[in-house]
């Protein structure tokens, strides 16, 4: 069975070409990794879904008078005495089908991501990109020169992590360059070309502050890898 990817074969050996001669001319390992999302947000639509049931159960306990009466015509009923017990199973069932109704409709992924505040996206997106950085990069490299560009398609985001002695000479604010970069092209639906973008700008970065040595070698794949 082929592998489902998210570019061509092309634009693969495109990026992989990129970091390669980003490499060439300094002593810092670039990884970069395309994942078509950084999380699930199961617990965001468990959090609405819970949301909607407690406000349903709101709702009926300030209107009680409405809704009992509404369920007695809906039975064909005449107006009859509820008892606390009848009116708790009444609520419980109300609260049930509202939380597993939200649950069901928040299946559909985009809405769910579309429902999930940034601040939260952001968040997952660092998470996802930090532990990609520590599985495959981080301390891999002799002089701790590993540095990952890391993109999330369907947060539409991106972020940059370096490793320790990166970080020590270059703050986190030089970075945003690579990302402008990439935004442009990524704006224009030019994905290959917008990590290549972050991946030269980082060279040039990397090459500044750690020039390749003689006797330097490739301790990182430079492939392009998707999650």
């Amino acid at each position: 069975m082929t592998q489902h990817t998210i570019m061509s074969e092309a634009d693969h050996k495109r990026v992989s070409d990129a970091v390669t001669a980003a490499e060439s001319g300094s002593a810092g390992e670039i990884v970069t990794i395309l994942a078509e999302r950084s999380d699930d947000y199961a617990d965001i639509a468990l959090a609405w879904s819970a949301a909607i049931a407690l406000l349903a159960l709101i709702v009926i306990a300030g209107f009680s008078d409405f809704y009992l009466g509404l369920w007695d015509w809906l039975w064909g009923k005449w107006m009859q005495e509820w008892h606390p017990g009848q009116v708790l199973a009444l609520a419980a069932l109300v609260a049930t089908l509202k939380f597993a109704g939200t649950w069901l409709i928040l299946q559909w992924r985009p809405l769910r991501l579309f429902l999930t505040p940034a601040a939260i996206r952001n968040q997952r997106v660092r998470t996802r990109a930090v532990t990609c950085f520590k599985v495959g990069a981080e301390r891999r490299t002799q002089g701790r020169t590993g540095i990952l560009i890391y993109l999330s398609l369907a947060e539409h985001r991106a972020e940059i992590v370096a490793d320790a002695a990166i970080a020590s000479k270059v703050p986190p604010e030089v970075w945003g360059d690579a990302l402008a970069a990439m935004l442009k092209e990524l704006k224009a639906g030019h994905m290959a070309d917008g990590l290549i973008a972050a991946v030269e700008r980082v060279g040039k970065v990397l090459a500044e502050h750690f020039p390749r040595a003689a006797d330097d070698t490739n301790e990182l794949p430079d492939r392009l890898i998707e999650v």
